[in-house]
């Protein structure tokens, strides 16, 4: 059964990034943010999204990896098609996932909120494995820090709508919402 040990995820894969740093309040953790990702674009499965937030994406592998190789990004986790889950960065600690970015006027939500990629793009449905595994994760979190609820959970076109669009419209909320009732 999954559950959190010392901010990490129990029972799953972890990969800890450098990309991260210390949050402002460790303790103000109290916002999701639902992402999407693959990598080349349009393509699932490998290792690439690893590369990218662990710093060793190659340039010479993809010409679309030139233009992103350099970034220093990072989530919390991804969930990857089948449903296996990775995490890059512990819960209390900022992960470099949202950007410039606002939630209910507040802004830099990197400060307090958790980033989970799902392997995907706007436009592909995703699998039910990831709709799984995403609730059963939300549950966990939802249990593990008081300042989360179902209402602080959003996307990340939803925090910076000018400059981003996933999770998109292949992403349907309300199967989220059913499996968290």
């Amino acid at each position: 059964m999954m559950h959190i040990h010392n901010h990490w995820l129990t029972e799953i894969t972890q990969m800890p990034s450098p990309n991260f740093n210390l949050r402002p309040d460790e303790n103000d953790v109290s916002l999701i943010v639902i992402h999407c990702i693959s990598l080349p674009p349009q393509n699932f499965g490998g290792d690439y999204i690893e590369q990218l937030f662990c710093n060793r994406l190659n340039p010479d592998e993809h010409p679309y990896f030139k233009t992103i190789y350099q970034l220093q990004v990072s989530a919390h986790l991804l969930i990857k098609r089948d449903g296996e889950i990775v995490q890059y960065v512990a819960f209390n600690q900022r992960a470099w996932h949202a950007g410039v970015s606002n939630y209910q006027g507040r802004e830099n939500c990197n400060d307090f909120s958790i980033g989970i990629e799902l392997e995907g793009t706007e436009t592909i449905p995703y699998t039910a494995a990831q709709y799984q595994q995403l609730a059963q994760v939300i549950n966990v979190l939802l249990k593990h820090y008081p300042n989360l609820s179902k209402q602080r959970i959003t996307g990340h076109s939803d925090i910076a709508p000018l400059r981003k669009t996933d999770p998109g419209d292949s992403f349907v909320w309300e199967e989220l919402w059913r499996l968290l009732a």
